[in-house]
């Protein structure tokens, strides 16, 4: 099964699919770890031009279409091998973070940059979704690294992308599950786990 992650800035999303990854692990299955942008050797060149590019001339249109472009080739060489082979895939971001990012919160009409995402990746969708909802205000005083070029965008900017991923819940509940992520890592990770018992 095909499993994503989602969140704003300093939602706790890295820390909570690294604890299933573990527990996955631990009870034998075969699982694979990903994230997007990233993933191959072509995405991991994009995810650097996205993320930590100095210069900040990147246009909106350029930076949809190089998500995009990381998105096709993740999905050709990495996720779709992986299914075939019945693992378990963790992707730490997919379609919606598109959707949510470059749509809601740079003013693409959110449903056009759908079209655009399955066409990227062949129709493919997560059997599930974990979104991890926190105040953009609070999620970025998480972040105790260097602000990479999405992070430092501004709180309105932000606050789209919450209010984006809070419209595709509404839209698609049986696949996004929105998660508290202000709470405990911990009691996170245990409501996760509730969440994914009926897919083991």
């Amino acid at each position: 099964m095909f499993i994503s992650f989602e969140g704003g800035e300093g939602a706790g999303k890295s820390t909570l699919i690294q604890k299933i990854y573990q527990h996955l692990i631990r009870e034998g299955k075969p699982v694979l770890l990903t994230r997007a942008p990233g993933g191959t050797m072509t995405g991991d060149l994009i995810r650097h031009l996205l993320l930590h590019q100095d210069e900040n001339e990147i246009s909106y249109r350029t930076e949809l279409f190089l998500f995009l472009a990381d998105r096709s080739q993740h999905v050709q060489e990495v996720i779709l091998p992986a299914l075939e082979k019945e693992k378990i895939i963790l992707c730490d971001r997919f379609n919606d973070s598109t959707v949510a990012y470059q749509g809601g919160a740079r003013g693409f009409e959110p449903q056009w940059v759908r079209k655009l995402c399955h066409f990227a990746t062949q129709d493919l969708e997560p059997d599930v979704t974990l979104y991890l909802d926190i105040d953009p205000i609070e999620g970025l005083k998480r972040v105790k690294r260097s602000k990479d070029r999405i992070e430092k965008e501004s709180t309105v900017f932000h606050q789209k992308i919450r209010e984006t991923y809070l419209s595709i819940a509404e839209k698609e509940p049986k696949r996004f599950h929105v998660l508290d992520g202000s709470q405990n890592p911990d009691d996170v990770f245990q409501h996760a786990l509730r969440l994914l018992a009926p897919y083991w």
